[in-house]
């Protein structure tokens, strides 16, 4: 690489890490161009029982590219460095796509990821795998859901019951482009006792909507937040979708818009320890940015706290939000045409203090 060039890549490094400069938030760039595969979208992290960090992300040559597999890194607790990437899933002569990693309440940590038999994510399936050591190693890969189109974005749900609740989603419409308006949310239920996994939901609404992320506001009552189905063009729709179950996720109310825009590109919500909820989601009806994190202090009905986390000109798009053992947030985020995967760290006071 010609010293150009190398001034122009090193400038591109320093930008993405300091896209917003906050006391009271700090930024990290995990990883980006510089490794193999210049693909790699969407991320997921969670905090193991040691306090190991760890970040699944799904990487090749495109989204649609003919041979992608997901990732693991990890930082030990108390170190500074991530490890290099490794392979955790790499499924013969076929695709693989968005994964989520968990640790459930017994310690087993889990990933479920999407498989891709054909040329559109409605030909998927969800697939898992197991771990007893905290991703060291890893089980055979097993399918948790066969039919067509299936997909899997955010983290499971323990309910007050005990059991767990994983959001997944069909994708219909064989389209890259397009959404189909008769794609919908939906949900697997593993009980812990049987070790069976069941199907519940759906989640519909009027012009599709996928990838919901689901918070229980007290026992059985529930509140999702989907993207919206349709297409990536400016348009008066752009709205994220919402419903509701007072039967633990059973069955679920219409779909309907809320008040904050969706560039039909995925959200995240979260309960926080307090009780508060946590809305992660790109201000726009068309654009990946800005990232926002909104606040609300009474279970969804209004939410009078808000920041922009990620601002300017790149993408800054699939946010993924825990919350830590020592209370502080940990957003994980991807930017530079999905070549780059950001991590923000800050209390929720860095939002509901903000002026």
């Amino acid at each position: 690489m010609k010293l150009p060039a190398m001034l122009a890549f090193a400038a591109l490094l320093l930008t993405a890490s300091l896209a917003i400069a906050a006391d009271d938030i700090t930024f990290e760039r995990v990883i980006g161009p510089e490794y193999p595969g210049k693909y790699k979208h969407p991320a997921t992290i969670e905090e193991f029982d040691n306090g190991d960090l760890y970040i699944a992300y799904y990487g090749g040559d495109g989204e649609y590219a003919e041979k992608t597999a997901d990732y693991g890194m990890r930082k030990k607790a108390g170190e500074t460095k991530w490890s290099e990437p490794e392979v955790i899933a790499n499924t013969p002569f076929y695709s693989d796509g968005n994964v989520v990693v968990w640790q459930a309440p017994d310690g087993l940590v889990w990933i479920f990821y999407v498989v891709r038999f054909g040329d559109t994510w409605s030909t998927s399936r969800i697939a898992a795998k197991l771990s007893e050591d905290r991703g060291q190693t890893w089980s055979d890969s097993f399918l948790l859901a066969l039919e067509e189109g299936m997909m899997v974005r955010s983290r499971p749900l323990v309910l007050s019951s005990g059991e767990y609740l994983l959001p997944v989603y069909r994708e219909t419409g064989h389209d890259t482009e397009q959404v189909g308006a008769d794609s919908v949310s939906l949900f697997l239920r593993f009980d812990p006792k049987t070790k069976q996994w069941t199907k519940s939901g759906p989640i519909r609404s009027k012009r599709g909507n996928i990838q919901p992320s689901v918070v229980e506001l007290s026992p059985g009552n529930l509140l999702a937040f989907c993207r919206r189905g349709g297409g990536y063009g400016p348009g008066t729709e752009g709205f994220m979708v919402a419903a509701t179950s007072k039967d633990g996720g059973q069955t679920w109310s219409e779909g309907v818009d809320t008040k904050f825009p969706n560039a039909n590109a995925a959200i995240d919500l979260l309960k926080l320890k307090n009780g508060h909820l946590l809305l992660v989601y790109n201000n726009s009806p068309i654009d990946r940015t800005p990232l926002t994190v909104a606040i609300s202090t009474d279970g969804g009905k209004t939410w009078p706290h808000s920041r922009d986390i990620a601002t300017g000109d790149f993408d800054y798009a699939y946010p993924y939000a825990i919350q830590g053992r020592d209370g502080k947030i940990r957003l994980i985020y991807t930017s530079h045409a999905r070549s780059q995967i950001n991590v923000a760290t800050f209390d929720e006071s860095a939002i509901t203090g903000a002026k």
